[in-house]
């Protein structure tokens, strides 16, 4: 065998381990990445669980009966009288 020749073979073999780690290396990336993604888009459903459930406690709190309950119990207001309404126009 010529010098040259085992110096092209030599240069084949690196270049097969290059690309033997290289595709070791992608797959390695790809489990990561898809892992990542599987922790976010679980994630995600908590978080969109959690607007659920605040969206509903929202509503809860914010009926005409307890805000007018909470304005009677706790802020002592009431609904005024017809004679102490005051109509202000401009």
């Amino acid at each position: 065998m010529s010098p040259l020749a085992k110096l092209s073979m030599l240069g084949l073999w690196a270049i097969l381990l290059a690309s033997a780690i290289a595709v070791v290396w992608s797959r390695h990336q790809t489990r990561s990445l898809f892992i990542e993604l599987q922790t976010l888009n679980a994630e995600r459903d908590a978080l969109d669980i959690e607007w659920g459930q605040l969206k509903l406690e929202q509503s809860a709190w914010s009926t005409h009966g307890r805000v007018e309950q909470t304005a009677r119990v706790n802020l002592r207001m009431v609904i005024p009288k017809p004679n102490e309404v005051r109509i202000v126009t401009p």
